[in-house]
């Protein structure tokens, strides 16, 4: 679907430049023209008292896939720090680019200001090469800056396949370059495929899509995004058949890391921004960290998580004294929240946190579906539970049936009885 200004009728009366959201219409002379920040929201059509805006639906079949190449990893920075989920998406991106051919290539797209340094931590994690953008006006993330210099670098260099952490940045980020692309985009994946899509496969399990756009005696490898739908109760497969690029964010700690390979290297693509500060609607004044305790769930190594079966929120003062012993972090589940026992920044599980610590600890977690989607790839997990048929033994390494207000005291003791001996034997 596009909007078009019919020029002929257009009278110049700027209506439609101050009913647009988004700024999507200019005055160039005395018409209105309708430039790439246009959505397709309509909201111009009704403001035009003389016709001279409509919308036409766009020819199907004229996105040629062959056009498109390669993997982009949006690789998250902050102060000069790629986030761990970028990492993550590289390894998984390098993987599904073998899958796809051996031409195909996972390459990272950083953008900032003094960010090479950077590069080389990618090719490190396995990206075969590295689009880097750069400029003054990039230091700090703004939502303009940063969709109009990635949307810029896409239409140039055509990426089969862009995946972006699912980040505040990632999910403030990726709808913004997919709309302006006009290209569909699958939120919060917890898993990803490539998939050799032939003409029939089309024609059996997609009976809503126009076969005839799609050339029968050749294969399409299109992406399967696998995420959560309805609250987490069945997982949906998601593809994007006619658009590219297919475009996916992925959940933090989902994806399996690469072992990083010290000096590896790669092929560094510098991209030239066209963005001048007009491009930016708002001014950064200052960057304030908030004051209250910061969970970071996703990079801990070890969780201590409690559940309904703590009875209460003080149950949690344990748990936090149970976590700070073992130089752990506070986590819950769903139904502990919900109680208002604590605050959803500690939530594990599909709707909440997924995380791949090295211990993780339920303690008065009965192991709903939900919770356990999002911590049954941990290393060692260690589940405490008076009931010795909850699901949540199933996938534990060790599990403790009892009362975890006598057994998580205990397991402290016996972590303060080690540290007295660890402490004697070497001095």
């Amino acid at each position: 679907m596009a909007i078009i200004v019919l020029n002929d009728k257009c009278k110049g009366c700027k209506l439609c430049v101050k009913a647009c959201p988004f700024e999507a219409i200019e005055m160039v002379g005395k018409l209105a023209v309708i430039n790439e920040k246009c959505t397709a929201c309509n909201q111009c059509i009704p403001a035009c008292k003389f016709d001279a805006i409509t919308k036409t639906e766009e020819k199907e079949g004229t996105v040629d896939l062959s056009e498109y190449k390669n993997i982009w990893v949006y690789a998250e920075q902050r102060k000069g720090k790629i986030m761990n989920v970028a990492l993550e998406l590289i390894g998984e991106g390098r993987r599904l680019s073998r899958e796809i051919s051996d031409e195909a290539k996972v390459c990272a797209l950083i953008v900032g200001n003094n960010v090479e340094a950077l590069a080389k931590e990618c090719f490190e994690y396995g990206a075969d090469s590295v689009y880097m953008i750069e400029d003054p006006l990039l230091e700090n993330y703004t939502t303009d800056g940063y969709t109009k210099v990635i949307v810029d670098a896409v239409k140039e260099h055509k990426p089969e396949i862009v995946i972006y952490g699912a980040t505040h940045i990632g999910r403030d980020l990726a709808p913004r370059v997919a709309a302006r692309l006009n290209t569909g985009l699958t939120a919060d994946c917890t898993r990803l495929d490539i998939k050799v899509s032939s003409y029939m496969d089309y024609a059996i399990k997609n009976t809503t899509l126009d076969v005839s756009t799609l050339d029968p005696n050749s294969d399409d490898k299109g992406l399967k995004q696998t995420r959560p739908a309805f609250g987490g109760n069945l997982m949906a497969t998601i593809i994007c058949p006619k658009t590219r690029p297919q475009m996916s964010t992925v959940r933090p700690g989902v994806m399996q890391k690469r072992e990083r390979q010290a000096g590896a290297t790669g092929e560094l693509i510098k991209v030239k921004p066209a963005i001048a500060k007009s491009d930016i609607k708002i001014e950064i004044l200052d960057i304030v960290k908030s004051a209250k305790e910061i969970v970071s769930l996703t990079d801990a190594e070890i969780i201590c998580s409690g559940g309904r079966g703590l009875g209460d929120s003080s149950g949690f003062e344990l748990i936090k004294k149970f976590a700070d012993k073992v130089g752990g972090v506070v986590g819950s589940s769903r139904a502990a929240v919900d109680a208002g026992w604590i605050d959803h920044s500690h939530q594990v599980g599909q709707t909440g946190t997924t995380v791949k610590p090295k211990i993780y600890f339920a303690c008065g977690i009965s192991g709903a579906i939900q919770h356990l989607a999002g911590m049954q790839t941990s290393d060692i997990i260690v589940a405490i539970n008076k009931d010795p048929d909850a699901p949540i033994f199933e996938v534990a390494d060790y599990g403790i049936v009892g009362d975890l207000y006598k057994v998580i005291p205990q397991i402290i003791e016996q972590w303060d009885n080690a540290e007295a001996l660890y402490d004697a034997t070497t001095k």
